[in-house]
């Protein structure tokens, strides 16, 4: 998959698309990683997650609509890939269907300063 198709892929899924798919065209770094993970393991991860952020007031997009949609998935094959910033400072992680061929959620991370 290269930058323009991942792109076009970043719709409307969730609110944190647009931003994703402003730092990929701003020359973000990206990945797509090969296997796949059932949506309900990772609902229960991003769940914790989800808590994790509130109790520490860390800065997100589209968590819970993300956690949402991954539950809705439940045994469903998903695949997972990431996009930074240019400058590091948010990190959006992708979740796509089996295939690749679509985006299913989005969210990001503000990261930490090092």
């Amino acid at each position: 998959m290269d930058r323009a198709e991942l792109a076009v892929m970043l719709g409307n899924q969730t609110t944190a698309c647009e931003p994703a798919r402003a730092a990929l065209l701003a020359g973000g770094d990206f990945v797509v990683w090969d296997g796949r993970v059932p949506g309900q393991q990772l609902a229960g991860i991003y769940a914790a997650r989800l808590r994790r952020a509130r109790k520490r007031g860390a800065e997100t997009l589209a968590l819970p609509s993300t956690v949402d949609i991954l539950t809705r998935l439940e045994a469903a094959q998903v695949r997972i890939g990431c996009i930074f910033s240019p400058d590091r400072t948010w990190a959006f992680m992708l979740f796509f269907a089996d295939d690749a061929g679509s985006v299913l959620a989005c969210t990001g991370v503000r990261q930490d300063a090092r």
